[in-house]
């Protein structure tokens, strides 16, 4: 995936599982807690199905397309499109387009980025990490971060 230099430059940059995260607002430097985090992510990537308990989590998809699955319901989405997925509902995507994805996350509330920042590693560079298969190893490490920080997995990520 060819990513745009400038979105990124001077972000604090991070490898989550196979995608490349950019924070660029902080949920620490509002008062309101907002929090806006840039997702570079490749053909096929999908969380597992889950729920945010406390916070909701909106996608602003800059590039590509994403199938959504939320509470049961699919949506695809492309670039310029906004999706929420509200609090205390299921949900997951899947990137479909082949070039892979582009999007912004925005939620309110510190529980997804101290997720983020606690599961993740510091990017090597501004590109995508070596494409790796979770081991049952990380996916219990994700999935204890994931509710000690008010984010519940109920389920696989879509195939």
């Amino acid at each position: 995936m060819t990513l745009t230099p400038g979105t990124i430059t001077g972000k604090e940059l991070f490898w989550f599982n196979n995608t490349l995260v950019a924070i660029h607002v902080s949920s620490m430097a509002g008062e309101d807690g907002i929090c806006v985090v840039e997702h570079h992510m490749p053909y096929g990537d999908s969380p597992p199905l889950h729920v945010h308990r406390r916070e909701d989590e909106v996608f602003h998809i800059l590039e590509g397309r994403l199938r959504f699955q939320i509470d049961g319901h699919e949506r695809i989405a492309d670039a310029g499109e906004t999706v929420i997925a509200p609090k205390g509902l299921p949900h997951t995507y899947r990137v479909e387009s082949p070039e892979g994805a582009r999007a912004l996350t925005i939620t309110r509330g510190s529980d997804f980025e101290t997720m983020l920042r606690q599961a993740s590693r510091p990017a090597e560079q501004p590109e995508l990490p070596p494409l790796m298969e979770p081991t049952p190893e990380i996916i219990a490490a994700l999935v204890q971060l994931c509710a000690k920080n008010g984010i519940d997995i109920v389920g696989p990520p879509l195939g």
